[in-house]
């Protein structure tokens, strides 16, 4: 981790309100003035308001994170947080004769000429390569939360109801009733979110609605 770091972050924070897709280069030094150049994108998917409850009812978590998502649900289950998505789609490896500093400062420029501000560029060790998309990934997440909780808070997305319910939740609810009124067969996606939430009650007779004649 002392050798790896981000020597060039993106110029432009993740997107609020959509997905961003960030170009990035790792570069390691195989000694000799050799280097490995390995790059692939990083896709973010759109930050989403969650609460405890939520993520409870997701798949994916190791035992140990339930446990603590369990103690946050006990103590408030509908605070609300951001919840972050990353796909790493690793592309091509490249060995180039120079040196690591000199690669880093070539590719740093091309990236600068070519202005593109959602490229990075991270020095890693060639045995834990790997390690230093992570570690981007987790700057960028730290970097850009604030101002995505800003944007939000502006839409007034973050705003609760009488139910701990936040806007943005009601607003994906809707969407999903619409998307299901037009296609039925999404019907179990639509269920399947009610539940995460704790909220299939509240909504069960309107989801039934829509498959009366």
């Amino acid at each position: 981790m002392r050798k790896t770091e981000v020597v060039r972050p993106p110029r432009r924070r993740l997107s609020t309100f959509g997905s961003t897709s960030i170009d990035y280069y790792v570069v390691t030094d195989v000694g000799e003035s050799i280097s490995i150049v390995r790059d692939g994108k990083v896709m973010a998917e759109r930050p989403r308001i969650v609460t405890p409850y939520y993520l409870l009812h997701l798949e994916g978590f190791s035992d140990s994170a339930r446990a603590y998502l369990g103690m946050m649900a006990e103590a408030n289950p509908h605070e609300p947080g951001i919840f972050y998505s990353y796909r790493n789609e690793p592309d091509s490896m490249n060995i180039v004769s120079d040196p690591l500093p000199v690669v880093l400062g070539n590719l740093s420029s091309r990236l600068d000429a070519a202005d593109k501000p959602l490229s990075a560029i991270m020095q890693g060790t060639e045995d834990m390569w790997d390690l230093a998309v992570m570690m981007f990934i987790y700057e960028l997440t730290r970097s850009a939360v604030g101002g995505n909780i800003a944007d939000m808070r502006r839409q007034g997305l973050l705003a609760r109801d009488a139910s701990g319910v936040t806007e943005s939740v009601r607003r994906e609810i809707e969407l999903l009733f619409a998307v299901v009124s037009e296609d039925r067969s999404r019907a179990p996606e639509l269920v399947a979110e009610l539940n995460r939430w704790g909220l299939y009650g509240e909504y069960e007779d309107r989801f039934l609605n829509l498959f009366r004649k």
